[in-house]
């Protein structure tokens, strides 16, 4: 698939965008992240010019970008580095942008995601935006017009964000996402890295049925090679630090996955 970029020149790596070639001027480095630091933007696009010309145009906002030229490749980088919004091409070689969005979705709930398509046809639109996908835009396109619309949906996102150090509740078990703390009935519990992964996609579904397949999905990594006991064993763990003693939060539905929900 050949992908023109307004205006319809070849590519070939500027030192510096030019505000005449579909830029927009700098502008003051807003939004930026609660701690003060720069946005990150995640590119996910399989033709190497393309987003090589869109991470210059971010990283002229002053904004950090990665590329990841995959679906799987953009699963990991957003696991690893949390980004605030993500530039998504629709058509990728190992799956469809639909998919990708789902399961970023399932591990960074609010994150924007404005998709790239070269599909004009309303339907196709619709479907994107029916999956969650906040915006879109067609190819070719103004790097300008990317820049806007990402710039809006970072304002949404912020302005739709919980205060600072919000706090994941089901019953009296708390978790702090930035700490990385928690507590059930006020007594401290402490976590591994990996516990409180899959503590956290717990809590972020309370009373939804978790597969072993996407537990694995979504806490180790989507092509994780290892097997599915993995899941009991930390879920095993997790019991033994949150439900000893006391009434059981976390359940198993054989033949379907793990839930967790307030004690009765």
């Amino acid at each position: 698939m050949t992908v023109a970029v307004s205006p319809p020149t070849p590519y070939a790596p500027p030192t510096a965008p030019a505000a005449g070639r579909g830029v927009l001027p700098r502008p003051e480095r807003e939004p930026r992240r609660p701690d003060g630091g720069p946005v990150r933007v995640l590119v996910v696009d399989d033709e190497a010019p393309l987003a090589d010309l869109l991470s210059l145009a971010l990283g002229y906002e002053g904004w950090e970008v990665r590329a990841a030229p995959d679906g799987a490749g953009a699963l990991r980088t957003a696991r690893a580095w949390r980004p605030d919004a993500v530039l998504l091409d629709v058509m990728l070689p190992d799956m469809d942008g639909l998919t990708v969005l789902g399961r970023l979705r399932a591990d960074l709930p609010g994150i924007p995601v404005l998709f790239l398509t070269a599909r004009d046809a309303v339907e196709d639109r619709i479907a994107g935006l029916t999956a969650g996908g906040d915006d879109y835009v067609t190819k070719p396109f103004s790097l300008a017009e990317v820049v806007a619309r990402l710039r809006g949906l970072l304002r949404r996102a912020a302005a739709a964000a919980p205060p600072p150090g919000a706090l994941l509740t089901v019953g009296d078990l708390v978790l702090d996402e930035d700490s990385h703390e928690a507590w059930r009935g006020g007594d401290e519990i402490s976590l591994t890295a990996t516990e409180f992964e899959l503590l956290r996609y717990l809590m972020r579904n309370p009373r939804r049925v978790l597969s072993k397949t996407q537990i694995l999905d979504r806490v180790w990594s989507y092509d994780f090679g290892g097997q599915a006991n993995v899941v009991e064993l930390y879920i095993s763990y997790l019991r033994r630090k949150i439900d000893r003693g006391r009434a059981p939060m976390i359940h198993t539905r054989r033949g379907a996955g793990y839930l967790i929900k307030a004690a009765e």
